[in-house]
């Protein structure tokens, strides 16, 4: 057996998966974020922890003898936090997470100061990506900075609990900023930028790589016989393209997470970083990718729930009653700031020509098509960087709700591929990389799901919303000046 481990936003999730790649149960447990000022975004490393393990336990309960039987577990997790630790490598404040917004004066520094974190880490500087959140912690915590001795990532926190061990791999590695991506190593220079070095950093290893094992007062914690291997694993949209087969060059899939994410993979580093596309490593040996990334797509429709005290079932109910090509309210879903093709932490978001009759499902309609129009203008930036999907397969919460992805494939112009019903998730991808790390081959494991439906792009709607998507955005572009 296997075990998967996802390190979310909102949840840890824990994933069994048998010998021969099928899913066989799963369990979650929630994570709060605490934001205790405008654009800050934080979780306590521990609750991490506590929560991972009461997932597993959960599994445990409903399945004794799966956990027992566990070989090798992979990670994935949220990327980009800031997770400083100690000499006693015991957490010295807070995580700062991806979608934490205070560094933006610190990337723009860096940013126009250094081109190499463009040429040599792949990306232009963002305040969601790690190395901007060290330097604000150096110059706005003096005292913890320089009590950091290791840098670690989210997921990697949790492998330091499991076995002990200081590892990261390459997928996430490179959203920190201080990877030489294409030389899949840490660059001394952009981590010197930043007032560390490599004794800051815990090593690499590939994602499908062993990188230690369960400790036994954990193996045993957890209802686990042996001392299982752990995998490298990956960040969570590298592990979620392993989970869906996404895996050789041109292959692509549309994520529709809290955040919203089109990724395509390449053989080899192509950074476009004039438009907002991230350059990254794959989670398997000599692969990379790109992805344009919108920093809130259901997460805006759980504030929609929020602010009007209901539902997801109640949100799409009401929009059932809509006109959905209905275009008089629009929606700006930049509740975080935007990264692709912005890239701009001050971005906010907004309803435009709210009206007195306007009710939750004009308000649920303007948010899904708002989100579509981001995540189109994310497609096209790949697009003009010469590599642009030819189908996405859907994955994430938001993939269940087919008006919004028939929105998706027409402000697209991309047909997009609901995966037939199974758990196609970062935990099923950090799975995989357990069993390669055990054993198996990369081609084995990693085939593409059954595909359930195909949504192509409707022309109808396409030209209904083509003259609503030119007005979004020029209403950002006059809100900016």
């Amino acid at each position: 057996m296997f075990l998967g481990l996802d390190l979310g936003t909102s949840a840890v999730k824990a994933l069994l998966v048998d010998e021969n790649g099928h899913p066989v149960a799963s369990q979650s447990a929630p994570l709060a974020v605490s934001r205790p000022h405008q654009g800050w975004s934080e979780q306590d490393p521990e609750e991490w922890w506590q929560s991972a393990t009461l997932a597993v336990r959960k599994l445990g309960q409903t399945n004794p003898r799966e956990i027992a039987a566990v070989t090798a577990i992979g990670l994935s997790g949220q990327m980009h936090g800031l997770t400083a630790l100690d000499s006693a490598m015991r957490p010295l404040r807070p995580a700062i997470l991806w979608n934490d917004t205070r560094s933006a004066p610190q990337a723009t520094r860096l940013d126009r100061s250094h081109p190499e974190f463009r040429t040599t880490g792949g990306n232009a500087v963002m305040p969601g990506f790690t190395a901007p959140k060290a330097v604000w912690m150096a110059e706005a915590e003096a005292e913890l900075f320089a009590a950091t001795a290791m840098v670690l990532l989210p997921k990697d926190y949790l492998r330091l609990r499991m076995t002990g061990e200081a590892v990261s791999e390459m997928s996430d590695a490179g959203g920190t900023l201080w990877l030489d991506v294409a030389a899949r190593d840490w660059s001394d220079r952009l981590l010197e930028l930043c007032g560390l070095n490599r004794s800051n950093m815990p090593r690499l290893v590939e994602g499908s790589a062993v990188s230690g094992r369960l400790r036994a007062e954990i193996a045993r914690e957890w209802g686990i016989d042996g001392l299982p291997l752990v995998a490298g694993g990956g960040g969570d949209n590298a592990a979620a393209a392993v989970g869906l087969g996404t895996i050789a060059p041109g292959d692509s899939f549309l994520s529709l997470g809290t955040s919203g994410v089109v990724f395509t993979v390449t053989d080899g580093f192509a950074p476009a970083t004039e438009s907002g596309v991230h350059a990254l490593c794959h989670a398997l040996p000599d692969t990379w990718h790109r992805m344009g990334v919108i920093l809130a797509a259901s997460d805006c429709i759980s504030w929609l729930c929020e602010i009007t005290g209901t539902d997801v079932e109640t949100l799409m109910h009401d929009l059932a009653g809509t006109d959905l090509a209905g275009v008089d309210l629009m929606f700006h879903p930049y509740l975080s700031g935007e990264r692709t093709p912005h890239n701009d932490a001050n971005a906010r978001g907004g309803f435009f020509g709210l009206a007195r009759d306007h009710g939750r499902g004009e308000m649920t309609r303007a948010v899904l098509q708002g989100v579509a129009f981001a995540i189109a203008d994310a497609t096209n930036v790949l697009r003009q960087a010469g590599a642009a999907p030819t189908g996405l397969l859907a994955t994430g919460g938001g993939a269940k709700n087919e008006t919004w992805l028939t929105y998706i494939a027409a402000v697209t112009g991309i047909p997009v591929n609901l995966p037939a019903d199974g758990d196609f998730g970062a935990a099923l991808g950090a799975a995989r990389l357990a069993m390669i790390a055990a054993g198996a081959s990369a081609g084995d494991v990693c085939h593409e799901p059954a595909i359930r439906m195909t949504i192509n792009p409707d022309p109808v709607l396409a030209d209904q919303l083509g003259p609503a998507h030119a007005r979004w955005r020029q209403i950002y572009h006059l809100l900016q000046g």
